[in-house]
């Protein structure tokens, strides 16, 4: 039996989603559809869609911008949200909750939301071999990508961690909101300052922002080093990480981050493990 599977943005064109699950699922020996799905960008729109698609016989679905905080809303109000999901309040994971085993969701129909973008980029560097316990760790940029992996770094066991952003107080009501969406979180330790007074010496330092899209550079101070940098962004030549590679850093880029999080999402929805590296092989051939 073809099990159907979505993935829901605006725009959605360019998303490699499809071609990733399709490598998970040929891994896996099932049978999918993956679809990209376009959805104009107000959560009434969003809501029928997810709602006629599940309605419709979908297993799950994927969640992209700008959707996934009308997704988390959504999730709240008819179900259930992972730990993950209610910590980042963004979801990319959707499935209906009668495929879980969760007591906590309470009815057949309701939808059940995770986020797997943190946890997928700690799987990523892990793979990589890079050491995540007792690590000090520092984050550039305060936005969604900075929201989603503060929780999963710190259940990785990281020891120290900073929140580095242009604009000191959106870093600062970061934590905030963090630590009171999670005692795991509070009882942490987080520094913040602005991205130029970012300095000293780190064992990892990740680049949530996208500036580097754009080819622009973020203002980094002459005393900032680390021994591993990593850049959330991928497709591109990124100057963050050109930046640490001169300075003898061992560097990546997301696209790891992107097969992970996919990952989690195809176990989540239907109980199969993926062989990460093996499909990272893969795609790209």
């Amino acid at each position: 039996m073809t099990q159907h599977f979505i993935v829901i943005g605006n725009p959605i064109a360019h998303s490699k989603s499809p071609e990733i699950h399709q490598v998970f699922a040929a891994q896996a020996g099932i049978d999918i559809d993956y679809q990209r799905q376009y959805c104009p960008d107000d959560a009434a729109s969003f809501t029928a869609v997810i709602e006629a698609f599940f309605h419709g016989g979908g297993v799950g679905a994927n969640v992209t911008v700008p959707f996934k905080q009308v997704a988390c809303d959504c999730c709240a109000a008819r179900g259930g949200l992972s730990e993950h999901a209610k910590v980042a309040g963004a979801v990319n994971t959707l499935l209906l909750n009668k495929t879980l085993l969760q007591s906590d969701v309470p009815t057949a129909e309701a939808l059940y939301g995770d986020n797997t973008d943190g946890q997928g980029l700690v799987n990523h560097m892990t793979s990589l071999g890079w050491p995540l316990t007792q690590a000090r760790v520092a984050i550039i940029g305060a936005g969604g990508a900075a929201r989603g992996v503060v929780l999963p770094l710190i259940e990785a066991g990281v020891k120290q961690l900073t929140i580095a952003n242009r604009t000191l107080t959106k870093a600062e009501t970061l934590v905030t909101e963090l630590s009171a969406a999670s005692h795991t979180i509070a009882e942490h330790d987080i520094q913040t300052c602005t991205t130029t007074e970012l300095t000293g010496q780190f064992d990892l330092i990740i680049n949530a922002t996208s500036i580097g899209l754009s080819g622009d550079t973020l203002p980094l101070a002459e005393e900032l080093n680390c021994h591993y940098a990593y850049d959330m962004m991928y497709g591109r030549t990124l100057p963050f990480l050109q930046h640490f590679e001169a300075r003898a850093a061992q560097i990546s880029d997301g696209y790891g981050m992107l097969i992970g999080q996919a990952a989690l999402s195809f176990e989540r929805w239907t109980g199969h493990t993926i062989d990460v590296a093996l499909a990272t092989e893969t795609l790209k051939q």
